[in-house]
Protein backbone atom coordinates (compact mmCIF):
# COMPACT_ATOMS: atom_id res chain seq x y z
CA UNK A 1 0.00 0.00 0.00
CA UNK A 2 1.73 3.52 -1.19
CA UNK A 3 1.21 6.23 2.08
CA UNK A 4 0.88 9.43 0.40
CA UNK A 5 3.82 12.18 1.84
CA UNK A 6 3.32 14.34 5.06
CA UNK A 7 0.99 17.38 3.93
CA UNK A 8 -0.92 15.46 0.65
CA UNK A 9 -4.81 14.11 0.80
CA UNK A 10 -7.19 13.03 -1.84
CA UNK A 11 -9.43 15.89 -3.06
CA UNK A 12 -12.39 14.94 -5.65
CA UNK A 13 -13.64 18.97 -5.64
CA UNK A 14 -11.80 22.62 -5.38
CA UNK A 15 -9.00 24.03 -8.12
CA UNK A 16 -6.83 21.35 -9.94
CA UNK A 17 -4.09 21.56 -12.16
CA UNK A 18 -4.87 18.65 -14.73
CA UNK A 19 -6.60 15.58 -15.06
CA UNK A 20 -5.05 12.32 -12.93
CA UNK A 21 -2.87 14.58 -10.46
CA UNK A 22 -5.82 16.79 -8.98
CA UNK A 23 -6.61 13.34 -6.87
CA UNK A 24 -4.08 14.26 -4.66
CA UNK A 25 -3.57 17.65 -3.01
CA UNK A 26 -0.05 18.49 -2.10
CA UNK A 27 0.40 21.66 0.06
CA UNK A 28 3.96 21.60 0.07
CA UNK A 29 5.68 23.72 -1.88
CA UNK A 30 7.96 21.83 -4.75
CA UNK A 31 9.73 25.07 -6.32
CA UNK A 32 13.13 25.93 -6.90
CA UNK A 33 14.80 28.39 -4.69
CA UNK A 34 14.79 32.00 -5.44
CA UNK A 35 17.30 33.22 -8.15
CA UNK A 36 18.15 36.46 -8.59
CA UNK A 37 16.20 38.70 -11.63
CA UNK A 38 18.58 39.77 -14.33
CA UNK A 39 19.79 43.25 -13.50
CA UNK A 40 18.69 44.26 -17.31
CA UNK A 41 17.86 43.10 -20.74
CA UNK A 42 21.77 43.78 -21.84
CA UNK A 43 22.44 41.67 -18.82
CA UNK A 44 26.29 40.18 -19.38
CA UNK A 45 24.29 36.56 -18.58
CA UNK A 46 22.47 37.14 -21.92
CA UNK A 47 25.58 38.10 -23.84
CA UNK A 48 27.61 35.00 -25.70
CA UNK A 49 31.30 34.17 -24.69
CA UNK A 50 33.91 32.98 -26.92
CA UNK A 51 33.09 29.36 -25.21
CA UNK A 52 29.38 29.46 -26.48
CA UNK A 53 30.35 30.47 -29.90
CA UNK A 54 33.04 27.31 -30.13
CA UNK A 55 30.41 25.12 -28.67
CA UNK A 56 27.94 26.30 -31.62
CA UNK A 57 30.65 26.16 -34.18
CA UNK A 58 31.48 22.25 -32.95
CA UNK A 59 27.84 21.54 -33.31
CA UNK A 60 27.11 22.86 -36.72
CA UNK A 61 29.89 21.29 -37.93
CA UNK A 62 29.30 17.95 -36.64
CA UNK A 63 25.61 18.49 -38.00
CA UNK A 64 27.40 19.33 -41.19
CA UNK A 65 29.62 16.30 -41.74
CA UNK A 66 26.94 13.62 -40.21
CA UNK A 67 24.85 15.05 -43.46
CA UNK A 68 27.73 15.46 -45.73
CA UNK A 69 28.45 11.50 -45.19
CA UNK A 70 25.01 10.45 -45.04
CA UNK A 71 24.24 12.38 -48.69
CA UNK A 72 27.49 10.36 -50.04
CA UNK A 73 26.52 7.57 -48.86
CA UNK A 74 23.12 8.01 -50.16
CA UNK A 75 24.79 9.11 -53.59
CA UNK A 76 26.88 5.73 -53.76
CA UNK A 77 24.03 3.54 -52.89
CA UNK A 78 21.92 5.24 -55.57
CA UNK A 79 24.81 4.58 -58.12
CA UNK A 80 25.17 1.05 -57.62
CA UNK A 81 21.39 0.50 -57.95
CA UNK A 82 20.23 3.36 -59.50
CA UNK A 83 17.42 4.05 -57.50
CA UNK A 84 17.70 6.77 -54.85
CA UNK A 85 16.28 5.34 -51.41
CA UNK A 86 13.37 6.53 -49.88
CA UNK A 87 14.47 5.80 -46.83
CA UNK A 88 16.86 8.79 -45.96
CA UNK A 89 14.27 11.34 -46.21
CA UNK A 90 12.01 9.45 -44.56
CA UNK A 91 14.71 9.30 -42.07
CA UNK A 92 15.22 13.08 -42.14
CA UNK A 93 11.70 13.68 -41.65
CA UNK A 94 11.19 10.94 -39.08
CA UNK A 95 14.56 12.78 -36.79
CA UNK A 96 12.11 16.20 -36.98
CA UNK A 97 9.19 14.76 -35.76
CA UNK A 98 10.71 12.59 -32.82
CA UNK A 99 13.02 15.64 -32.05
CA UNK A 100 9.70 17.60 -30.85
CA UNK A 101 8.68 14.34 -29.05
CA UNK A 102 12.01 14.67 -27.47
CA UNK A 103 11.98 18.08 -26.46
CA UNK A 104 8.93 17.56 -25.22
CA UNK A 105 10.14 15.05 -22.42
CA UNK A 106 13.38 16.96 -21.64
CA UNK A 107 11.25 20.14 -21.34
CA UNK A 108 8.88 18.21 -19.22
CA UNK A 109 11.31 16.68 -16.99
CA UNK A 110 13.29 19.91 -15.56
CA UNK A 111 10.48 21.79 -15.32
CA UNK A 112 9.50 19.29 -12.53
CA UNK A 113 12.06 17.01 -11.41
CA UNK A 114 16.00 18.24 -9.33
CA UNK A 115 16.99 21.85 -8.45
CA UNK A 116 20.36 23.64 -9.30
CA UNK A 117 22.43 21.24 -7.67
CA UNK A 118 21.50 18.19 -9.57
CA UNK A 119 24.31 16.84 -11.23
CA UNK A 120 25.13 17.48 -15.00
CA UNK A 121 21.62 18.98 -15.53
CA UNK A 122 21.48 21.64 -12.45
CA UNK A 123 22.41 24.19 -14.38
CA UNK A 124 19.57 23.73 -17.05
CA UNK A 125 17.02 22.99 -14.74
CA UNK A 126 17.45 26.33 -13.01
CA UNK A 127 17.84 28.08 -16.38
CA UNK A 128 14.11 26.75 -17.46
CA UNK A 129 12.85 27.52 -13.35
CA UNK A 130 14.50 31.24 -14.12
CA UNK A 131 12.60 31.34 -17.97
CA UNK A 132 8.93 30.57 -16.49
CA UNK A 133 9.74 33.61 -14.00
CA UNK A 134 11.29 35.76 -16.81
CA UNK A 135 10.57 34.44 -20.25
CA UNK A 136 11.47 37.47 -21.95
CA UNK A 137 14.84 37.03 -21.12
CA UNK A 138 15.09 34.48 -24.06
CA UNK A 139 14.26 37.08 -26.51
CA UNK A 140 17.65 39.04 -25.53
CA UNK A 141 19.66 35.92 -25.49
CA UNK A 142 22.49 36.11 -27.99
CA UNK A 143 22.13 32.88 -30.45
CA UNK A 144 25.26 31.11 -29.40
CA UNK A 145 24.99 32.06 -25.26
CA UNK A 146 21.17 30.09 -25.85
CA UNK A 147 22.53 27.19 -28.43
CA UNK A 148 25.74 26.60 -26.95
CA UNK A 149 24.26 24.21 -23.74
CA UNK A 150 22.56 21.99 -26.65
CA UNK A 151 25.30 22.32 -29.33
CA UNK A 152 27.76 20.74 -27.23
CA UNK A 153 25.65 17.96 -26.22
CA UNK A 154 25.55 17.44 -30.01
CA UNK A 155 29.00 17.64 -31.01
CA UNK A 156 29.73 14.85 -28.53
CA UNK A 157 26.66 12.75 -29.27
CA UNK A 158 27.30 12.46 -33.41
CA UNK A 159 30.70 12.19 -33.04
CA UNK A 160 30.64 8.55 -32.94
CA UNK A 161 28.05 8.28 -35.94
CA UNK A 162 30.50 10.97 -37.95
CA UNK A 163 33.48 8.15 -37.10
CA UNK A 164 31.68 4.55 -37.37
CA UNK A 165 29.03 4.49 -39.04
CA UNK A 166 28.50 4.38 -42.82
CA UNK A 167 24.69 3.79 -43.35
CA UNK A 168 22.92 7.03 -45.45
CA UNK A 169 19.37 6.35 -43.58
CA UNK A 170 20.93 6.03 -39.93
CA UNK A 171 22.95 9.24 -40.23
CA UNK A 172 20.60 10.93 -42.38
CA UNK A 173 18.06 10.59 -38.83
CA UNK A 174 20.82 11.10 -36.24
CA UNK A 175 21.80 14.50 -38.05
CA UNK A 176 18.21 15.52 -38.79
CA UNK A 177 17.35 14.67 -34.92
CA UNK A 178 20.16 16.31 -33.53
CA UNK A 179 20.01 19.36 -35.58
CA UNK A 180 16.79 20.11 -34.59
CA UNK A 181 17.55 19.05 -30.69
CA UNK A 182 20.03 21.96 -31.05
CA UNK A 183 18.02 24.65 -32.34
CA UNK A 184 14.62 24.35 -30.41
CA UNK A 185 15.87 26.39 -27.71
CA UNK A 186 15.98 29.02 -30.54
CA UNK A 187 13.02 28.04 -31.98
CA UNK A 188 11.69 28.54 -28.03
CA UNK A 189 12.72 32.39 -28.66
CA UNK A 190 11.21 32.65 -31.10
CA UNK A 191 7.65 31.48 -30.22
CA UNK A 192 8.66 34.36 -27.08
CA UNK A 193 8.98 37.20 -29.62
CA UNK A 194 6.50 39.18 -31.05
CA UNK A 195 5.92 38.69 -35.06
CA UNK A 196 7.29 42.46 -35.88
CA UNK A 197 10.64 41.21 -34.10
CA UNK A 198 11.15 38.19 -36.40
CA UNK A 199 11.81 37.37 -39.80
CA UNK A 200 9.01 37.07 -42.48
CA UNK A 201 9.52 33.47 -42.97
CA UNK A 202 9.94 32.03 -39.14
CA UNK A 203 6.47 33.48 -38.81
CA UNK A 204 5.67 31.78 -41.81
CA UNK A 205 6.57 28.80 -40.82
CA UNK A 206 5.38 28.78 -37.21
CA UNK A 207 2.00 29.99 -39.29
CA UNK A 208 2.39 26.50 -40.73
CA UNK A 209 2.83 24.64 -38.29
CA UNK A 210 6.46 23.92 -39.26
CA UNK A 211 8.04 25.49 -36.08
CA UNK A 212 5.92 26.04 -32.64
CA UNK A 213 3.56 29.06 -32.68
CA UNK A 214 3.52 31.88 -30.56
CA UNK A 215 0.17 31.11 -29.18
CA UNK A 216 0.74 27.47 -28.71
CA UNK A 217 3.77 28.46 -26.42
CA UNK A 218 1.81 30.90 -24.54
CA UNK A 219 -0.33 28.38 -23.27
CA UNK A 220 2.44 26.22 -21.51
CA UNK A 221 3.15 29.72 -19.49
CA UNK A 222 -0.64 30.30 -18.30
CA UNK A 223 -2.01 28.62 -15.74
CA UNK A 224 -1.86 25.36 -14.92
CA UNK A 225 1.30 25.59 -16.40
CA UNK A 226 1.40 21.78 -17.00
CA UNK A 227 0.80 21.39 -20.87
CA UNK A 228 2.32 22.33 -24.44
CA UNK A 229 5.77 21.34 -23.36
CA UNK A 230 7.34 20.35 -27.43
CA UNK A 231 9.14 23.60 -28.59
CA UNK A 232 10.21 22.10 -31.83
CA UNK A 233 6.96 22.07 -34.18
CA UNK A 234 4.49 21.26 -31.21
CA UNK A 235 3.11 18.75 -33.25
CA UNK A 236 2.80 16.02 -30.44
CA UNK A 237 1.24 18.51 -27.95
CA UNK A 238 -1.80 17.74 -28.18
CA UNK A 239 -1.59 14.06 -28.46
CA UNK A 240 0.81 14.14 -25.58
CA UNK A 241 -1.81 16.15 -23.30
CA UNK A 242 -5.14 14.94 -24.61
CA UNK A 243 -3.79 11.33 -23.38
CA UNK A 244 -2.46 12.75 -20.07
CA UNK A 245 1.09 11.24 -21.01
CA UNK A 246 3.09 12.97 -18.48
CA UNK A 247 0.48 12.76 -15.50
CA UNK A 248 0.22 8.83 -15.82
CA UNK A 249 4.38 8.90 -15.97
CA UNK A 250 3.75 11.46 -13.13
CA UNK A 251 2.15 9.01 -11.60
CA UNK A 252 3.96 6.39 -12.17
CA UNK A 253 7.39 8.10 -10.57
CA UNK A 254 5.54 9.14 -7.68
CA UNK A 255 4.33 5.72 -6.90
CA UNK A 256 7.92 4.05 -7.63
CA UNK A 257 10.04 7.08 -5.89
CA UNK A 258 7.81 8.90 -3.58
CA UNK A 259 8.87 12.02 -6.01
CA UNK A 260 6.44 14.85 -6.54
CA UNK A 261 6.80 17.15 -9.58
CA UNK A 262 6.39 20.53 -9.23
CA UNK A 263 3.01 20.73 -11.77
CA UNK A 264 1.49 19.27 -8.77
CA UNK A 265 1.62 22.30 -6.51
CA UNK A 266 -0.14 25.49 -6.84
CA UNK A 267 1.54 27.97 -8.52
CA UNK A 268 3.89 30.22 -6.71
CA UNK A 269 6.00 33.35 -7.28
CA UNK A 270 8.39 30.98 -9.39
CA UNK A 271 5.81 30.66 -11.48
CA UNK A 272 4.47 34.55 -11.63
CA UNK A 273 6.19 36.28 -14.55
CA UNK A 274 7.66 39.37 -14.03
CA UNK A 275 9.71 41.43 -16.27
CA UNK A 276 9.83 44.89 -18.33
CA UNK A 277 5.80 45.93 -18.65
CA UNK A 278 6.46 46.08 -22.34
CA UNK A 279 7.31 42.12 -22.76
CA UNK A 280 4.03 41.28 -20.31
CA UNK A 281 1.52 43.62 -23.29
CA UNK A 282 3.40 41.80 -26.22
CA UNK A 283 1.22 38.86 -26.69
CA UNK A 284 -2.08 40.32 -28.91
CA UNK A 285 -5.71 39.47 -27.51
CA UNK A 286 -6.07 36.95 -30.48
CA UNK A 287 -2.72 35.23 -29.14
CA UNK A 288 -3.97 35.25 -25.77
CA UNK A 289 -7.43 33.69 -27.05
CA UNK A 290 -5.50 31.13 -28.61
CA UNK A 291 -3.25 30.50 -25.80
CA UNK A 292 -6.40 29.45 -23.76
CA UNK A 293 -7.85 27.79 -26.38
CA UNK A 294 -4.87 25.40 -26.31
CA UNK A 295 -5.27 25.70 -22.27
CA UNK A 296 -8.89 24.38 -22.48
CA UNK A 297 -8.45 21.40 -25.13
CA UNK A 298 -5.30 19.98 -22.69
CA UNK A 299 -7.83 19.87 -20.23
Amino acid sequence: MHVLPQRCYFSSSGPSRGHVRPAIRCLASTSAARRPAPTSIDDPSLQSTWSHRAWLTSGCATIAVTLGKSALAAVASSSSSGVVEPGVMVAGLAGYFLADLGSGVYHWGIDNYGNASTPVFGSQIEAFQGHHKWPWTITRRQVANNLHALARAVAFSLLPFDLLCEDATVLCFAASFAGFIMMSQQFHSWAHSTKSRLPPIIVALQDAGVLVSRAQHAAHHRPPYNNNYCIVSGAWNRFLDENRVFEVLEMAIYFRYGVRPRSWSEPGSDWTEEGPEEEKRSLSPQVVAQAQAHVTMSQ
